[in-house]
């Protein structure tokens, strides 16, 4: 059923509470015409065209004239305003949207002068789920993180609104559901957060701004893959690498000569770090998730597991079409896919081998990382430079060291951080906080430095103050690349080398132009450090972008406190907060 076919559909379950038109609506269930419309029906061909499941839920359908106010007409219709009585239904959803503002985070959105954009990439039935966005640090509201330390699951054909705001935050990023190996299975989309007009970016409007969701693919579905991590065995090598969720050339990038061109890039996948480039160019890097860059050129880019970047690239080539390629890195065999770089006045298909890149090497991947340097002159989310904010200069009140470890606890593979390896609790941790339940976690039960015992299975939680200056030392003696993300925050990456971490290594930080970002890989046997304010109260995941390593231990939470019961440093629960475990049966809040 196209949108010529039927324009809106109007819920019973989900009607309009706003504009006055709960009593229209109720007009609508007696008898007779009502706006052009017979109600109720006597046979609606257009409700006979969905699902039978569907049917039960739609009271009323109207088709309307097809242009860019055919959702305010189809409602107008039905509220007896007529069809083109449409700007008034406009007019007054806006005007009940900004008397009610500072009432709800989501209509915030429509009136911070900065644009969230959600693209989809695609979705499959997976049972109850939770969406979780990487990057997007949810200021003052752990309660949207999305993650199961802080959301219920949303059950089989339930609903669930997630109430988000960007506050201090531009750059790229993208959502994907959290539970199991959910993520292997899609379900993922990126999301785009603009400056705010007036504010200026350090470089000119692009031609196109095109998103690029690259990662590793596996032919066993997200079941079995659960399967065979439960069972104590290591993950198959992924089956391929995919682009926009299509393999080999299975997709194209179209772009005029001579025009230049935003390429925003995350690595969605659950097991392999990949390197991009574009055959016959080079790219300027300019952001890396939400910090604008020092624009240095590459041929290529590593992207580790959960990280995300902007590059600029100007068609400047011979017109034709280009390979723009993917490969894995750090693998034997090497993984490759392509996508298409079409150049709107070619005649010439892409011919040939795609470019290689870089396979096993550290070193190199190791000087890049070095080379990402915070562009200290351009303005941020906020008018003032990014370079105003001396994070070198701020001393700290506390020093944390994450080893990493791959234990085997009761016969099976586990994995763990400082010899913790985590297990899901039966109600999340945030709820349990909130509602004061014992016996869920123990704070404390995660040691800020490693034991060097033998791993051992806690649902891991870790006390932080509010506002404390803190440091982090990624250790990693393993010998595959670890990729760390923390919730609710981005960090300042002071430094990163071979060996073992000691004071001394703080000589070599970088306390003036390093990258502020919210994933960080580690290299084998080596270790990252990074600078973190917490500035944001609330329980917040810190884990291994490596799925199977996440879903096995390798995480924790932090949870971030102040004993001042404000709103002003965190919010309420929500109201459509879901309750779940030892939770269940309690109310939210009444407003």
């Amino acid at each position: 059923m196209s949108k010529t076919d039927v324009a809106y559909l109007l819920l019973k379950k989900h009607p309009l509470q706003d504009l006055g038109s709960l009593n229209r609506l109720q007009r609508l269930e007696g008898k007779g015409d009502v706006g052009g419309i017979r109600n109720p029906p006597i046979r609606d061909t257009y409700i006979e065209k969905l699902p039978v499941s569907l049917q039960h839920y739609i009271s009323h359908t109207v088709d309307v004239q097809l242009d860019s106010h055919y959702g305010f007409r189809a409602i107008a219709a039905l509220i007896e305003y007529g069809e083109e009585g449409w700007s008034q239904v406009r007019f007054e959803l806006m005007e009940e949207i900004q008397q009610n503002k500072d009432r709800n985070l989501i209509a915030n959105l429509l009136f911070e002068p900065w644009a969230l954009e959600i693209y989809w990439m695609g979705s499959i039935p997976l049972g109850i789920v939770i969406l979780s966005r990487n990057g997007l640090q949810q200021r003052k509201n752990s309660w949207q993180d999305g993650v199961s330390g802080t959301n219920c699951p949303i059950p089989p054909r339930r609903n669930f609104t997630y109430l988000l705001q960007a506050k201090d935050q531009i750059g790229s990023f993208y959502y994907f559901p959290s539970l199991g190996f959910h993520k292997a299975a899609g379900g993922f989309g990126s999301i785009k957060i603009s400056s705010r007009p007036g504010i200026p970016v350090p470089f000119p409007p692009p031609a196109g701004d095109y998103t690029m969701l690259a990662g590793d693919w596996f032919k066993r579905s997200h079941r079995q893959l659960t399967l065979i991590s439960e069972a104590g065995h290591n993950l198959p090598f992924p089956d391929g690498l995919l682009i926009n969720g299509r393999g080999w050339n299975g997709y194209t990038f179209t772009v005029d000569q001579g025009k230049t061109y935003r390429f925003r890039i995350s690595n969605v996948g659950i097991a392999t770090s990949i390197n991009f480039r574009i055959q016959g160019h080079t790219m300027k890097l300019v952001e890396v998730e939400g910090s604008h860059t020092l624009q240095n050129t590459y041929s290529s880019m590593d992207l580790h597991l959960g990280q995300s970047c902007s590059v600029l690239f100007t068609a400047d080539q011979v017109p034709k079409d280009y390979y723009f390629t993917v490969s894995s890195r750090f693998t034997s065999p090497v993984l490759t896919t392509t996508a298409i770089l079409h150049y709107s006045n070619s005649f010439s298909r892409v011919s040939g081998p795609p470019p290689g890149g870089p396979t096993t090497e550290i070193g190199s991947s190791l000087n890049q990382a070095r080379s990402i340097r915070w562009n200290l002159t351009a303005s941020g989310p906020r008018p003032n430079p990014q370079g105003s904010y001396h994070y070198g200069m701020i001393k700290i009140s506390r020093t944390i060291i994450l080893a990493n470890s791959a234990p085997i606890i009761n016969g099976k593979q586990r994995y763990a951080v400082n010899s913790v390896s985590y297990v899901q609790a039966d109600t999340p941790l945030k709820l349990a906080d909130h509602f004061k339940i014992g016996g869920v976690f123990n704070l404390g039960s995660m040691p800020d430095k490693p034991s060097w015992g033998n791993g051992y299975l806690a649902t891991s939680v870790m006390a932080a103050d509010f506002r404390a200056y803190i440091e982090i030392v990624f250790q990693n003696w393993e010998d595959s690349v670890q990729s760390w993300h923390i919730d609710g925050y981005s960090f300042f990456v002071v430094g990163m080398d071979g060996g073992q971490w000691t004071p001394a290594s703080r000589l070599g930080y970088n306390l003036r132009d390093t990258v502020a970002r919210c994933t960080i890989q580690v290299y084998p046997k080596s270790w990252t450090a990074i600078y973190m304010a917490l500035d944001n109260v609330g329980m917040w995941n810190i884990r291994s972008e490596n799925w199977a390593r996440q879903y096995l231990g390798q995480q924790f939470y932090l949870r971030v406190y102040t004993s001042s019961n404000s709103f002003r440093d965190e919010y309420p629960i929500p109201k459509n907060a879901l309750l779940c475990g030892r939770a269940s049966g309690r109310r939210t809040r009444p407003l």
